[in-house]
């Protein structure tokens, strides 16, 4: 039966290990064994000199997933690749993830946040409903459909004042 196996590498070194277990799983006639190696990823969007920019980053570092029937070949292949300092588990007896850890593992790159339809425009007055700026009021400046975002200025002592705030954080007045 194929299971998920959490394997520990150097840190930094989680695609070379990938690499270098993919050759051997060819090299040691392993296919039948060792069907997946993952290094879990996740875009993450990055702001650098103003400009943003997505960029992948190790979900996990220090560890990658292989999906494989355990036994003694198989063991033997993973545990001796380069790079590969051991399974996780108990005692030289891999520990197998759960249905539940591999799914929230495995989609957390893939599964976007649903995207909330823009109900909000560019000079609308909305009111601020959670957060510490709650009960305050002020004119959305700028709408960012793509995450969710509003910027609102709002009057604080005295002054209008930018205020980046998530659609669910606001609402309509009247």
């Amino acid at each position: 039966m194929f299971q998920w196996y959490v394997v520990n590498t150097y840190s930094g070194h989680e695609n070379k290990v990938k690499e270098n277990l993919e050759h051997r799983i060819v090299s040691m006639a392993q296919q039948e064994a060792i069907v997946r190696v993952v290094v879990p990823t996740e875009q993450v969007v990055e702001t650098k000199d103003g400009e943003k920019i997505t960029t992948e980053k190790r979900v996990f570092p220090g560890y990658v997933l292989v999906q494989m029937e355990l036994t003694d070949e198989s063991w033997s292949a993973v545990k001796n690749t380069p790079g590969v300092t051991g399974f996780v588990g108990a005692a030289n007896k891999p520990v197998a993830l759960s249905r539940a850890e591999v799914d929230r593992i495995l989609h957390t790159a893939s599964v976007e946040r649903p995207k909330q339809k823009a109900e909000f425009s560019v000079g609308e007055v909305v009111r601020v409903t959670s957060g510490p700026l709650s009960d305050f009021s002020g004119e959305v400046s700028e709408v960012n459909a793509d995450q969710n975002k509003l910027k609102v200025m709002v009057s604080i002592f005295g002054r209008e004042t930018p205020v980046e705030l998530g659609f669910e954080q606001v609402k309509k007045t009247g």
